[in-house]
């Protein structure tokens, strides 16, 4: 991909710096220090919504035009909205007609967030979605719900925190790193320990022979 002119690196990184200093309420804006043009963002799904709940990845890829031309936007995380489309592609007017070459990732974000408050039927590009909401929030709102329950379910304390539920991406337990431990070092130690305390002391074994032999005289 073409490379950002200076004035837009520039731009950018004085939008970025802005969004660290003053964050969006429930959105945390997650920068690639080695890709500045991948922005991604994390979406808390709004209370009183059908994505209450849920946490939801989006990302913005930045085109070497920018700012004349507005960056666009696509859900990672799935998610049934009308105006998200199968693939994660966002439809709001911020990111076409109404984009202005002043206006800044700040600006961009917050709408997006509005959007999973207000969704609008009217410039559809989930055509399901759309339909439900006009024919009646309540039918929408329970197909939303569900999915959002599905795909966009927050991680449990212990998964987050690498607890004994965090498993690494080639399904291997990833307990053990916060110890400085890989993996599978931490598995090994783990099966040690267990095979030691699994094996009864010469006292213990004794004292479960002598058990035996007078339940046998009962």
């Amino acid at each position: 991909m073409e490379p950002l002119s200076r004035e837009a690196l520039s731009k950018l990184a004085k939008d970025v710096k802005d969004l660290g200093q003053n964050a969006i309420d429930g959105v945390k804006v997650v920068v690639n220090d080695d890709n500045l043009t991948d922005i991604q963002a994390e979406y808390e799904g709004p209370a009183g919504t059908p994505f209450e709940g849920g946490l939801f990845r989006m990302r913005l890829a930045i085109g070497p035009e920018f700012p004349s031309s507005p960056p666009k936007g696509y859900f990672i995380t799935k998610i049934f909205h009308p105006n998200v489309s199968a693939s994660g592609e966002i439809c709001v007017n911020v990111l076409k007609r109404d984009w202005r070459p002043d206006l800044g990732l700040r600006h961009v974000l917050t709408v997006i967030r509005c959007l999973l408050i207000e969704p609008n039927a009217e410039s559809a590009l989930n055509e399901e979605a759309g339909r439900l909401l006009l024919e009646g929030f309540g039918e929408f709102a329970k197909k939303a719900r569900l999915m959002t329950s599905i795909h966009a379910k927050k991680p449990s304390v212990l998964t987050a925190a690498g607890g004994a539920n965090a498993v690494n991406a080639d399904g291997t337990s990833a307990a053990g790193a916060a110890d400085g431990k890989p993996a599978a070092a931490a598995s090994g130690s783990a099966a040690a320990a267990g095979a030691g305390a699994a094996k009864p002391s010469k006292a213990a074994a004794a004292k479960l022979a002598e058990k035996k032999k007078s339940l046998k005289r009962l």
